[in-house]
């Protein structure tokens, strides 16, 4: 009854006085709507404020040192993760390093137990005066002539590959290899003899004999050894050819077996021109075999 009340009295108004009153009903309600947002919004930053306190908190309690206004200050919250990011990346370098150093160490103690375990199945004592240090010794032996297995051939030709016209055989000759056979792992060693005919590139020659080097001082066959290292030289340098001859005496057929010293074994591998083109192969295997030295 009060509402129709209202409402007559409301008609009942001149035609002006109504379109003031409807106004201001208007901007009352648009005034309320107003009020009720922002109240809204004021219980959000609470609620937004009470979980980044939490956060903050948790922050704090797992770093222990992390100032307040540096969680709240948006900006220096996109600096620190910009700056943690190089730090991190160290530690990861750092644990790496440190996991190697402690499976070098793993490596070290299980082979010098091999060690232990051979010399008390041949019959001998490790405990003897002589023998005390020959498992440490033999372990870091093995290391040694095994150490091709760490390295790479990137690291090992160290950028040494220059820009040069030149397109005659060049050969480097008599570079020493000390390997293991991979049957017996008793010693193979002799000369290796490496070739190649440049295509615009050469390396420096010291290179060849590291490359050599690298790939000898693994568990090998010579068969192996000597294509390895001529696809080596040819992944290098792609040049028109490339030759590699190795002349090996095999320990395993020398001290046991068939007992034969004085026996060798010669293997060769020839890629490209080398192996296309006879007059060069034998151009190649006579400079191999000349007998002047400097």
């Amino acid at each position: 009854k009060i509402g129709i009340c209202v409402l007559d009295r409301f008609f009942l108004l001149p035609h002006s006085l109504r379109l003031s009153a409807i106004f201001a009903m208007k901007m009352l309600n648009a005034a309320d709507d107003s009020i009720t947002a922002a109240r809204r919004k004021s219980d959000g930053c609470c609620k937004h404020e009470s979980a980044a306190g939490k956060k903050r908190k948790a922050t704090e309690d797992l770093v222990g040192r992390v100032p307040s206004d540096e969680v709240s200050s948006p900006s220096i919250s996109s600096s620190s993760s910009v700056d943690e990011e190089p730090i991190k990346n160290v530690e990861l370098v750092e644990k790496h390093i440190d996991d190697r150093s402690i499976n070098m160490d793993k490596r070290m103690s299980r082979l010098q137990d091999a060690v232990r375990t051979i010399l008390e199945c041949v019959g001998e004592d490790p405990n003897r005066e002589g023998l005390l240090d020959t498992p440490k010794r033999v372990a870091k032996a093995m290391l040694f002539f095994t150490e091709g297995y760490t390295k790479q051939l990137e690291d090992v030709m160290n950028n040494a590959v220059f820009e040069e016209n030149h397109d005659e055989m060049v050969i480097v000759r008599d570079i020493n290899i000390f390997s293991l056979c991979e049957h017996h792992m008793v010693p193979f060693y002799g000369k290796v003899h490496i070739g190649y005919i440049p295509n615009g590139k050469v390396v420096g020659l010291s290179k060849l004999a590291r490359i050599a080097e690298m790939f000898s001082r693994r568990l090998q066959v010579q068969e192996r050894l000597t294509k390895q290292i001529a696809q080596a030289v040819d992944e290098i340098l792609k040049p028109q050819g490339v030759a590699v001859v190795i002349e090996a005496s095999h320990m395993c057929m020398v001290s046991r077996g068939v007992q034969k010293p004085g026996a060798s074994t010669v293997t060769s591998c020839m890629i490209g021109a080398f192996k296309e083109d006879a007059r060069t192969r034998k151009e190649f295997l006579s400079l191999m075999k000349t007998d002047q030295k400097f």
